[in-house]
């Protein structure tokens, strides 16, 4: 019921958004949905090709690895093709790839199909990131970023519950389930989807910057340790620890994890809403700050935890942290590359990545080695750090006067009487 409550309420400040943003928010959807779907099933597909756990396990492996390695090429691409058609080619790749592997008659050519498709979701994750950010003026980014992320929560919340059904018909049910809703998307893509144009600034009025001034900007810096942090925690430590810490430490049923990651993604979804509106007109700052601390709090909880109620509180809690997290530094991004965001928008990916692939083998072997504390530990130092980084931000809130009465918002941004490049320029430096 929260969660209806807070997708409706978006729904209802629809004029507030360009068009391209509800657009790509049911895009992330499509997309999260049919990844969710294949959650059940992977490894066990990967097993009935007679291989052992390491090699079924390298499946999600390789997916990850080619996103890391692909991604520093999209930005370049992005600014030669535009956001639009990095976009629909990334989401096909993923669709062909995803149906061949369903018809792939040994491990490896699986594995390497699997592989294709982490090239193509790298292209989907930074030119939707980057269109998202490059059509959208400063003062929206929080709440464009906020609708963005809550599609995909939303898709992977629904995602699983249909895989476990589909993988009930057979194994290859996900599959075609999943390469049909990434071609839906991608049709919807091309057909509704305008690139923010190459040859002009964004919808924002800010200035095009070279990555060198990008990567000096304390924003940017602080959003990468942030990105770090949440790629490090949400998608690998909390994935790969809280598990065996359900069974191991507290005894429960592996049921009790899943009943956990719910509540705390019902949390972190209906909160997006109210975020991205914090962000927008108290600031990226605070809510960076804040989001840092509240997600190392709530992780240091969750290491302490001595039963599963107290383990889905700090969870819950966690829910908070992640939302201030997913919004906020996406709209410092954005802030710091200015009109052309695309191979900043690539590196920051990067780096969530990176966390994501790193942080479950180093948490892993410090829980071995030590404690579960002390490999959570890990992660919340970087949530601080991140924190005292986002400190050095300037304050204020970037583009406050842009989403005006003068300035109607369509598609492509504000309209040509709304206020001129040089005053949104000046706001968001």
């Amino acid at each position: 019921m929260v969660v209806t409550r807070s997708v409706g309420d978006w729904l209802r400040r629809r004029n507030e958004l360009p068009r391209s943003v509800l657009v790509l928010g049911a895009i992330a959807f499509a997309v999260a949905v049919g990844f969710g779907v294949m959650v059940p099933v992977l490894p066990v597909y990967a097993q009935s090709f007679g291989v052992g756990t390491f090699e079924a396990s390298a499946v999600i492996s390789a997916f990850a690895l080619a996103r890391l390695v692909a991604a520093p090429a999209v930005g370049p691409l992005i600014d030669r093709f535009g956001e639009r058609p990095v976009l629909v080619v990334g989401v096909l790749v993923v669709a062909a790839s995803t149906a061949a592997a369903a018809l792939a008659p040994a491990y490896w050519p699986f594995l390497v199909l699997r592989g294709v498709g982490g090239l193509g979701s790298a292209m989907f994750t930074v030119s939707s990131m980057t269109l998202l950010l490059n059509t959208v003026p400063a003062a929206l980014r929080g709440r464009a970023a906020g609708f963005f992320q809550g599609g995909f929560l939303l898709g992977g919340m629904a995602g699983p519950a249909i895989g476990g059904v589909l993988a009930g018909i057979s194994l290859t049910a996900p599959f075609w389930f999943y390469s049909a809703t990434l071609t839906v998307a991608g049709m919807i893509g091309l057909v509704v989807l305008r690139s923010s144009g190459r040859d002009r600034s964004t919808a924002s009025g800010d200035d095009v910057r070279p990555m060198s001034v990008v990567l000096a900007d304390p924003r940017y810096q602080a959003a990468l340790v942030a990105g770090l942090a949440q790629g490090w925690t949400s998608f690998g430590v909390r994935s790969a620890l809280v598990p065996l810490l359900v069974v191991g430490a507290l005894g429960r049923d592996p049921s009790w994890t899943g009943i956990a990651f719910a509540v705390s993604a019902v949390v972190q979804t209906a909160a997006l809403a109210p975020v991205g509106r914090f962000v927008d007109t108290v600031g990226r700052r605070p809510a960076m700050v804040a989001g840092g601390l509240v997600a190392a709090a709530a992780m240091t909880g969750v290491s302490f935890a001595g039963n599963v109620w107290v383990l889905i509180a700090a969870l819950a809690v966690y829910g908070i942290g992640a939302a201030l997290l997913g919004t906020a530094p996406a709209a410092a991004v954005g802030d710091a590359a200015g009109g052309r965001s695309g191979t900043p928008v690539a590196v920051f990916s990067m780096v969530s990545d990176l966390g994501a692939i790193v942080g479950p083998l180093l948490a892993g072997w410090i829980a071995d080695q030590g404690s579960y504390p002390l490999a959570f530990g890990v992660g919340s130092a970087i949530f601080v750090l991140g924190s005292v980084l986002a400190l050095r931000m300037p304050p204020g809130v970037p583009g406050a006067a842009e989403p005006s009465p003068a300035a109607p918002i369509t598609p492509e941004g504000p309209s040509p009487e709304g206020p001129s490049p040089e005053t949104g320029s000046a706001a968001s430096r």
